[in-house]
């Protein structure tokens, strides 16, 4: 099943153009182009399927549904500021992301079984919702009885450094405690992941 799950993601990283997983990174170095008996040709896209892919490739990233992302999407339109903006903070307070930030899980699938498994509290309270939405000065933590086992220990070393992006400023990381605190509100620039956000908000203004 792991190994099915771990193809599928290879399969989609090269089909979308970003590696989603450390593993698929170093097969994209290999094979930097789409899968299939024609992976290597040139295909002209057009401005359709260019939205298109943009748009999964951010829902990719977080690894969640359509559904779910429409509906945060519909949550970013109707909000104050650029809707596009608002729809990469929105993603990114979920719990199952600000998780993966702050270097306690080495891919978005990890990072929400993480939180499934109910090793997650926030301000002391028990979270197995990935989707929960982290507010700015919430304190996130690995609950205490779930610190002592090795996932865990490993991640409190720092052994994810490798594979993850520099920790960003909107959070404040106590690694060896297995804590940390959503400061602020993420802003776009600030975000580590790859999307034209311009090509998402027309996809889902069309």
């Amino acid at each position: 099943m792991a190994g099915n799950r771990s193809r599928k993601a290879v399969r989609q990283s090269r089909a979308l153009g970003i590696a989603l997983t450390p593993k698929a990174e170093k097969y994209m170095q290999r094979r930097p182009y789409r899968p299939g008996e024609h992976g290597r040709g040139r295909v002209k896209e057009s401005d359709y399927s260019v939205r298109l892919k943009e748009k999964q490739r951010l829902r990719a990233q977080y690894g969640i549904r359509e559904a779910q992302m429409r509906k945060v999407w519909e949550e970013a339109r109707r909000a104050e500021g650029m809707s596009g903006e608002n729809l990469i903070e929105l993603l990114e307070m979920r719990l199952d992301a600000l998780v993966l930030r702050a270097g306690f899980a080495r891919t978005i699938a990890q990072a929400r079984q993480v939180v499934v498994h109910r090793h997650i509290l926030v301000d002391g309270q028990l979270v197995d919702r990935p989707s929960f939405r982290v507010k700015p000065g919430q304190i996130v933590q690995i609950k205490p009885r779930s610190q002592a086992s090795p996932q865990f220990m490993v991640a409190a070393q720092g052994q994810h450094a490798d594979v993850l992006p520099i920790v960003p400023d909107y959070l404040k990381v106590e690694l060896e405690k297995l804590r940390f605190e959503l400061v602020r509100r993420p802003k776009r620039a600030e975000v580590p992941v790859t999307c034209d956000v311009q090509m998402v908000v027309e996809h889902y203004s069309r």
